[in-house]
């Protein structure tokens, strides 16, 4: 009998375990590796071309590697349950290896789902951990102990290589994006997918870009390179959660010899700190999708239930996703997030924010429309964090967001702004940041027009800012302190907040962060 390993958001042969104890016990002759291309996930709301894209570029890189550890990797479409039942037709198999995920309600349904074949045809059905996120944990209680603990436990390598000569070559067919159904429009400027490219962006944010980690991640213009742009390597699973901790902290320890007598080695090392802190956190926000799959489409606080209409604004809805809602350095945000892919976390946070307060939409459909934009969009910390930017959590503070404010701090001489929005590259420093306030014969000069008609070159705000932030903060904090709500966070406290001062720091990687024991800024978030 063989066993059959089913790569999901793990598209990497290092540090794999499923596949790892798959060929330990059976030989690579009797392992079969296989990835679904699910319909039903791929026609979600929350899937995009961009996504399928990233996810091309590490099968087919997936593929080459396999074959040097002596299998293949079969790529097959339709649900899962029913490629399993004609693999088994083809050739029984006495284990299914997987990692476990952590995903949106439809791959969790797919789980149970195959969990309940595998059961019906006497399979065993063996899932892995492959982050510091527990199944089925009871309460937050040492959880901080385990994510040290796994992060700490040794990698694994791939598994032992065979001469394949020639045979590394693939020919693996994948669809295009139109084939599932994906039309919307593929980045000009998006990260490639891989574990080879994902191994590239680690070097060289560990030995020359985590320089400027601290003080850079929060400005658009520096995010792109002081960021470790990991994000997506993370997200698919190219690189191993557990080998990034320790590659950090090997690294660490490298600068930390050093760093006495080399400021740059030590502006690295406190920036590698910064980072393996933020690691952590990755790890603590996907584990409350997993304790509380519901938070992905209702509010974590249900006191907060009935906030925001859930039936969106369509005509604000549809502005903030065109790159049309006044704002410059909003508007500048969606441009570069539509023809890259990705944006720094600050300006994810803004963007929500605007989204959520002065429209006052729901977060509910803007998660929607920002997770289709992320190439590195990971449903755990996605949704944990569009509630925390809409304060529906009840345990964070109410953060709101100035987009005029943020644009003279974060980008104060306009280059963000220009860079991605032509129109604004005629228009002078005094009016850059509120160009509704430019006077006509001002704008006659620049050769711009600014109006609430599609026509006009740049558009007019579509609320009052001023007015409605603190309409929108007056309707949050009604809601917060009525005591039926203040009552109800105790409980959302208890199951989601962190337990670092119970825990202690425990065992783990060398330098491995501490944090607070309440939830961190909700910047903490930035690879």
């Amino acid at each position: 009998m063989s066993a059959l390993v089913w790569f999901k958001r793990d598209l990497r042969t290092v540090d794999h375990a499923p596949l790892y104890a798959a060929i330990a016990r059976h030989g690579a002759a009797g392992v079969r590796c296989l990835y679904v291309i699910e319909p039903s996930l791929w026609s979600q709301p929350d899937a995009s071309a961009r996504q399928w894209a990233f996810v091309r570029d590490c099968l087919i890189e997936l593929d080459q590697a396999l074959k040097r550890v002596g299998c293949r990797l079969m790529v097959r479409r339709g649900e899962v349950t029913d490629v399993l039942a004609a693999l088994w037709r083809e050739a029984p198999f006495e284990a299914l290896r997987a990692h476990e995920e952590t995903g949106n309600a439809v791959t969790y349904q797919r789980d149970v789902a195959v969990a309940h074949w595998c059961a019906a045809h006497g399979v065993l059905f063996d899932e892995t951990p492959q982050t510091g996120v527990v199944r089925r944990l009871r309460d937050r209680n040492g959880w901080h102990r385990h994510w040290q603990r796994f992060m700490a436990s040794p990698t694994l390598g791939a598994p032992m290589q065979h001469d394949v000569g020639h045979a590394a070559a693939t020919d693996l067919v994948l669809p295009a994006p139109a084939v599932l159904g994906l039309t919307d429009g593929l980045p000009r400027h998006r990260q490639q997918g891989g574990r080879e490219a994902g191994l590239a962006v680690l070097n060289e944010f560990l030995h020359a870009r985590c320089g400027r980690y601290r003080g850079g991640i929060s400005s658009p213009l520096s995010a792109p390179t002081a960021c470790s742009r990991l994000s997506p390597y993370l997200a698919w699973g190219c690189l191993s959660m557990r080998e990034v901790v320790q590659a950090t902290a090997a690294r660490m320890d490298v600068l930390h010899a050093v760093a006495a007598l080399d400021p740059l080695a030590a502006r690295q090392h406190a920036g590698l700190s910064a980072f393996l802190s933020r690691l952590h956190w990755h790890c603590h926000f996907i584990q409350k999708l997993e304790s509380e799959p519901e938070l992905e489409w209702r509010n974590l606080h249900r006191g907060y239930d009935g906030l925001r209409d859930e039936s969106a604004d369509e005509a604000r809805l549809a502005a903030l996703m065109a790159g049309r809602t006044g704002w410059p350095l909003v508007d500048a945000c969606v441009t570069m997030l539509r023809e890259t892919g990705w944006l720094n976390f600050r300006m994810r946070a803004m963007l929500v924010s605007v989204a959520t307060y002065p429209l006052w939409l729901h977060w509910r459909p803007v998660g929607l429309w920002l997770a289709r934009q992320f190439v590195d969009y990971e449903p755990g910390i996605h949704w944990s964090q569009m509630q925390m930017q809409a304060g529906t959590t009840g345990i964070n503070t109410t953060r709101v967001y100035n987009p005029i404010k943020q644009a003279r701090d974060q980008d104060p001489h306009g280059h963000f702004v220009r860079r991605w929005l032509p129109a604004l590259r005629r228009v002078p420093d005094t009016w850059l940041f509120e160009p509704w306030r430019m006077p006509a014969d001002v704008q006659q000069r620049c050769g711009v027009r600014v109006g609430s008609d599609p026509g006009a070159d740049i558009p007019l705000p579509l609320v009052d800012l001023e007015t409605a932030l603190r309409t929108a903060r007056a309707q949050v904090h009604d809601v917060r302190a009525r005591p039926e709500v203040k009552a109800a966070t105790a409980g959302i406290v208890e199951r989601h907040g962190s337990r670092v001062n119970r825990d202690g720091r425990g065992p783990g990687p060398r330098r491995s962060p501490a944090p607070p024991a309440a939830d961190p800024p909700q910047l903490s978030l930035e690879f």
